[in-house]
């Protein structure tokens, strides 16, 4: 299987998931993220530091956005105060909303692989580097669990299944999801869609990555993608023009 250029893509605009909920008038804090990897292929964690909100526990690095902040700004921002680098060309992974007792945060996750520095804890927190294995050992926060898998995904999809996961129709893929987690299966589970409510609803019966058939228009894929929260793959949009379109997720299908 040969698949061509992927792309997840993010409107500009707030998400939907960001905005207020009539249910929960908690405004949520949109949280800009990175799993900074050095040449080994580690990823980099830090330790929130005491008198922070859930002191000890361990993160990827990042911070909230200011008011009107672009995310890449933010991002780089935020890296450079807390770890002292400056970031090149990061590439979008996932987005993640999770609801603590007295906030609620809503992750905006990137890789940086090309960086200029030495990452320091300048706000004093510890810093650890791991593999991806070792990741799966250590106590992230609760809201960085689905990052850790989500760092699995290649970077290029060339296989429509490997040990970390599998791609396929919506029927079949989640049930067969629903016989291997029984067998202890935790592979990724990505769903083959041909149009932009064929993958919503896919997102939305738990598929965790979305594959698109057929190349989108730019503002389709962007709608798409601030309308859920899993990795996109889609056609026909180079690097350069994700970052206009100010993407979320940046794959290859090759």
């Amino acid at each position: 299987m040969r698949l061509r250029p992927q792309v997840q893509a993010l409107s500009r605009h707030a998400a939907a998931s960001e905005r207020l909920s009539l249910a929960n008038p908690r405004p949520v804090v949109h949280v800009v993220a990175a799993a900074v990897m050095d040449a080994h292929h580690r990823v980099l964690i830090a330790q929130r530091p005491a008198g922070t909100h859930l002191a000890g526990g361990w993160e990827f690095p990042g911070g909230k956005l200011e008011p009107g902040e672009e995310r890449s700004a933010g991002l780089a921002r935020e890296l450079h105060e807390e770890l002292g680098i400056t970031m090149a060309t990061p590439r979008p992974l996932i987005r993640v909303r999770h609801a603590y007792p007295s906030r609620e945060i809503f992750l905006d996750v990137w890789i940086v692989r090309r960086y200029r520095g030495e990452p320091r804890g300048l706000d004093g927190q510890a810093l650890r580097w791991c593999t991806r294995e070792e990741l799966a050992a250590v106590e992230l926060l609760p809201a960085d669990g689905p990052i850790v898998r989500a760092l699995w995904l290649p970077e290029r999809l060339t296989q429509a299944s490997s040990a970390y996961y599998r791609v396929g129709g919506l029927s079949s893929s989640l049930a067969h999801a629903s016989v291997c987690d029984a067998a202890n299966d935790a592979r990724l589970r990505g769903v083959y869609c041909a149009t932009v409510p064929e993958a919503m609803h896919a997102a939305g019966a738990g598929a965790d990555f979305l594959v698109m058939r057929e190349a989108l228009a730019d503002g389709e894929l962007a709608a798409l993608c601030s309308s859920v929260a899993v990795p996109v793959f889609a056609r026909g949009l180079a690097l350069e023009r994700a970052w206009v379109l100010g993407a979320s997720g940046i794959h290859e299908i090759d």
